[in-house]
């Protein structure tokens, strides 16, 4: 059955005119009767009828006008459904994340996503630089970041997590019984310090204490500086994420006095929240509320 015959035939009746109607629906007077004759013949029998006052339906058009209706509005809402499921395939959302975040957080957040949502993508990008989340959502590629806080003005930050810092030490180092290092203790000793801007993680600990380290930059991964680190070529500090399952060779110890990075997510503060990225944000606060308890 064709649906937009129905459909004309329901405003021709609702209008009393064939005139009325052809100005409504945008067909010619002529062609919209000669569609109504064609509708009345596949149907058997006749839908309206006409007099000097216009048209209105017969008997058994009357009849039939309900069960239209109903196949009318059940048919929108298919064609309604049907839109929402596609523009819902087509959508991607695209995800800026530290390399230690996306190794550790990710896989477990997506998983959950994926549970409500299976019809989005997800782009996930590692990145290796502390600026490089904040600079990408800032040019439009990318929608979602997960990053430590910088001072950015067109990020939506969200806090999630406090890590700690930690002193990264020669196996052999002289640590004692202390269960923290000191600050001042980095200050004349070989001190590598993490590539990519993260840099800045260690200067907002050590320049408000007047530590000065004698920082070589390594251009290298966080796992390489740490293994370097194991082989007595110098110390370093870095955070709970960025060096977790990467401490056998090494002492990781709480630097005093007690330092943190805040880690977060973001998104762009002049683009319009999608019910996507809305079940994305809750999935990653009910992640970091189980996560902060272990």
């Amino acid at each position: 059955m064709n649906s937009k015959k129905l459909e004309i035939l329901m405003t021709a009746a609702d209008l009393g005119s064939f005139s009325k109607a052809a100005e409504v629906v945008g067909y010619t007077q002529s062609g919209l009767t000669h569609m109504m004759d064609s509708l009345e013949k596949e149907i058997g029998f006749p839908l309206l009828q006409r007099n000097h006052n216009g048209i209105q339906l017969t008997a058994q058009g009357a009849q039939l006008m309900p069960a239209i209706r109903e196949f009318l509005q059940a048919n929108a809402n298919l064609e309604n459904q049907i839109r929402i499921i596609a523009e819902k395939k087509s959508e991607v959302i695209r995800i800026a994340a530290y390399s230690s975040i996306a190794m550790h957080w990710m896989p477990e957040i997506l998983y959950r996503f994926r549970r409500q949502c299976p019809e989005v993508n997800v782009d996930l990008r590692m990145v290796d630089h502390a600026l490089e989340p904040f600079e990408l959502l800032e040019s439009g590629e990318t929608d979602f970041i997960f990053a430590s806080r910088q001072d950015y003005d067109s990020c939506d930050w969200t806090p999630l997590y406090n890590e700690k810092m930690y002193a990264i030490l020669p196996k052999s180092y002289p640590i004692g019984e202390r269960d923290t290092f000191p600050l001042k203790e980095f200050e004349g000793q070989d001190f590598l310090m993490p590539y990519g801007r993260f840099d800045r993680n260690v200067r907002a600990v050590t320049e408000p204490e007047n530590v000065k380290l004698d920082s070589q930059v390594c251009r290298v991964d966080d796992e390489t500086v740490i293994r370097m680190v194991g082989r007595g070529l110098g110390v370093s500090m870095m955070t709970e994420l960025m060096i977790r399952g990467r401490t056998d060779d090494v002492l990781c110890v709480p630097v005093s006095p007690a330092a943190i990075r805040e880690l977060g997510m973001g998104t762009h503060v002049r683009k319009k929240e999608t019910e996507s990225i809305r079940r994305l944000k809750e999935c990653v606060l009910e992640f970091i509320g189980e996560y902060s308890k272990v």
